[in-house]
């Protein structure tokens, strides 16, 4: 009768309707029809409420409570917190360190919102040093970093979930704050040079140049000289930045009393403390014909009987010279000579022996005065005497 349930009436949530279907026997079935798409991300459960009214007067109605739960679809890919991540490490960071975290989150449920990290894009040099957890994101230092080797990485991350959506991320990572860990070296353990003893005051001579890993403060600095009376070491830079040692001499060199000179050079960086590098300079003082010869004795002295046989050694003269090579290169002779001495007496020119070349006579000159030079191979003279006296001989009979 009119008594009877009459209609179906549903309020709560604009997502759903009511449709009502006549069953079989002529009974009302009421059906929810979704009216509207849902969203999980915006609402996970939509509460409605049935009302069933009949047709007395007044009417009786009965109500009942539906909660319509929402189970997720992977309609969401994950999304990092930052596209790009900027790092800045120092150097000397230790070994396990995390050096950042990246974060994505997932708007989905369940396995459709576990989100894993993998890397994309990494060279081969930065995956020996970085390692990315696959469950945390956290990227942590496997192997200590080098300024010198690689100032700056990138690397790109992904977050994906189980069904494969993705997003991806950026990371710089630049290592600062350079350590001195490298000390300055140079180029050569031992650097030669060739110095005229002749050389004046104020000359310069660019020696070695030293390089160091290190930039900044920490880069090479400078070098210093091991205390001596000739030289002393000035910093040049050269058009690149680069600097180089230069020696400069400050007192005159003389071969005869140091033909050579051993000094360290050191190179020093701008760390604190400075650490150096060491090189050997070895200096050879080259002659200069500064140094005349000299004989051993100013004055020599022979006699020789009249009879005395051409061919005969009178004496050997010796002389002497501090320069080396050429310089002291010595020949000997007469020089400026009477021709009588230059008739009567020969000189070696190698060996300064002097011989008595033709035959004597007491009678007619009693005494000779050679005068002997000794000449370098730079020109230089010297001179001494030489007094032969003759002997008288017997050889000759009384006139009356």
């Amino acid at each position: 009768g009119r008594n009877s349930l009459q209609s179906y009436e549903l309020s709560g949530d604009e997502h759903f309707s009511l449709a009502v279907q006549s069953g079989p026997g002529g009974d009302q079935r009421p059906e929810l029809v979704l009216a509207k798409a849902l969203d999980r991300e915006e609402a996970a459960f939509h509460e409605l409420v049935l009302r069933a009214s009949d047709g007395g007067d007044p009417a009786l109605t009965g109500t009942a409570r539906i909660r319509v739960t929402v189970l997720d679809a992977n309609d969401n890919a994950p999304v990092f917190s930052q596209s790009e991540y900027t790092v800045r490490v120092p150097e000397d960071v230790p070994v396990g360190s995390v050096l950042v975290t990246v974060t994505a989150k997932d708007a989905d449920d369940g396995l459709n919102g576990h989100v894993k990290y993998s890397l994309k894009k990494i060279t081969e040099k930065a995956s020996q040093i970085f390692h990315l957890d696959s469950e945390n994101g956290a990227i942590a230092l496997v192997r200590s970093l080098d300024f010198e080797e690689g100032d700056s990485y990138e690397l790109e991350v992904q977050a994906h979930d189980e069904l494969g959506l993705f997003d991806t991320a950026k990371i710089a990572i630049s290592v600062t704050d350079d350590v001195n860990d490298n000390a300055p070296r140079f180029r050569r353990e031992k650097f030669n040079l060739e110095i005229n003893e002749f050389t004046s005051p104020g000359a310069r001579f660019a020696v070695g140049m030293a390089d160091d890993a290190d930039v900044g403060s920490n880069s090479l600095h400078g070098y210093e000289l091991e205390t001596n009376r000739y030289f002393v070491v000035e910093v040049k830079e050269s058009q690149d930045g680069s600097k180089f040692a230069e020696l400069v001499l400050r007192h005159s060199l003389d071969r005869e009393s140091e033909q050579s000179l051993h000094l360290v050079l050191t190179a020093l960086d701008g760390g604190d403390p400075p650490r150096s590098g060491t090189a050997q300079l070895c200096i050879n003082v080259t002659d200069a014909n500064d140094n005349p010869p000299v004989f051993a004795q100013d004055r020599y002295r022979a006699s020789l009987s009249e009879d005395a046989p051409p061919g005969l050694i009178v004496l050997n003269v010796s002389a002497s010279d501090a320069d080396a090579g050429n310089n002291a290169h010595i020949t000997y002779g007469f020089g400026e000579s009477p021709a009588e001495v230059l008739q009567k007496f020969f000189v070696d020119v190698e060996t300064g022996t002097i011989t008595l070349k033709e035959p004597l006579d007491f009678e007619n000159t009693r005494s000779y005065t050679l005068l002997v030079e000794a000449r370098d191979g730079g020109g230089l003279v010297a001179h001494c005497k030489v007094d032969v006296e003759v002997l008288d001989v017997n050889d000759n009979a009384p006139e009356i």
